[in-house]
């Protein structure tokens, strides 16, 4: 198997030649079961992603916002979040793990037992991606685009070094937001309202 070490504005990335090899889902999945102290995912292309773990203050971060999250949706009860580690199989062959999402119960619920228990076999309705400093803010763009294009309503691309944070949305623009306090995930999550304390 040929390996490559890419420089791109990736935390780390290796190059699968396609000619030689490829993976697919099982062998990606058996891959993450064998390794599991590694974040991977698996680009459309058959890249290997391999995530660096968060630091102190990052990890902190994502945890409340995947408390506040939950709680909403615990609440709410049209739906399921989700945290960090579960990964995601998108429609367009992707493996991706956001740092938070959410499905509603609908789409959820149509799932067997068995796709639930693996990579999830869709794209979640809302997703969460907070930049830490081994990443570059290119390739989150780059993630946040494609969940838009595999079926995310709505997703926030968090920049605390720049006090940002991005919204996407199909069909739209990302709007970049300086400094906000909070954010409303309306009308996708109906008075969710994401506040940025600790986070910005």
């Amino acid at each position: 198997m040929t390996r490559q070490v890419l420089e791109q504005e990736r935390p780390f990335a290796v190059a699968l030649d396609l000619h030689s090899v490829r993976l697919n889902g099982e062998q990606f999945y058996q891959l993450c079961r064998d390794n599991q102290d590694l974040r991977l995912e698996l680009t459309a292309e058959g890249e290997l992603i391999i995530m660096a773990p968060t630091g102190g203050t990052t990890g902190s971060r994502n945890s409340k916002i995947i408390a506040r999250l939950t709680v909403w949706a615990e609440k709410d009860g049209t739906g399921v979040s989700f945290d960090s580690s579960t990964m995601f199989d998108l429609p367009n062959g992707a493996k991706r793990s956001p740092d938070a999402a959410w499905i509603s119960s609908e789409r959820w619920d149509a799932l067997t037992e068995q796709e639930r228990e693996a990579f999830v076999p869709l794209c979640p309705d809302f997703v969460v991606e907070l930049s830490s400093p081994s990443d570059t803010l290119s390739f989150l763009q780059e993630k946040m685009s494609e969940y838009i294009e595999n079926g995310a309503q709505l997703g926030l691309l968090i920049d605390p070094k720049a006090k940002h944070v991005y919204v996407y949305r199909p069909d739209q623009a990302a709007e970049c937001l300086s400094g906000p306090q909070d954010i409303s995930c309306e009308p996708l999550l109906p008075g969710f309202v994401l506040s940025m304390k600790d986070i910005l």
